[in-house]
């Protein structure tokens, strides 16, 4: 089974040639990709690396965690996947966790479709209107 580790702190102009040999100091079976910007085509300063077994995978990150390039020491750890991190309340996807709401008055789908029945889309919107409305005193 393959493991992943996660290589951070790279400097923005490394050379992946010069950390492939680094890798490849090591031992043989190690597989890096970079993380890049989308837009710029940039390196975003870090990246994963699969590791053939769980020996080498050690091996990788007793002798490179806080080796220096560029100036710059190298963070490399176990990689865990998104929907599996302990101690996170988040989601499979990245998807942020739900921040609780206030109760309103929402309207839920209904198949049947009353004429004067309000946009249920607005319907929360027009309840807090109605209650503004009836506690407001008329100045007669």
């Amino acid at each position: 089974m393959s493991v992943r580790l996660y290589v951070g702190n790279l400097p923005q102009t490394f050379d992946s040639k010069e950390l492939d040999a680094l890798f490849s100091s090591v031992g043989e079976g190690v597989r890096f990709k970079t993380v890049q910007d989308r837009e710029t085509g940039a390196s975003r300063g870090f990246g994963f690396a699969n590791v053939d077994d769980e020996a080498l995978a050690d091996a990788v990150i007793e002798q490179l965690n806080g080796r220096e390039i560029e100036g710059r020491a190298l963070r490399i750890e176990r990689s865990e996947r998104k929907d599996v991190r302990p101690g996170t309340d988040r989601r499979p996807g990245g998807a942020a966790p739900a921040v609780a709401r206030k109760a309103t008055n929402k309207v839920v789908h209904s198949d049947t479709i009353e004429a004067d029945a309000p946009d249920p889309r607005w319907a929360g919107e027009l309840a807090k209107l109605k209650s503004l409305l009836a506690n407001q005193k008329a100045a007669v």
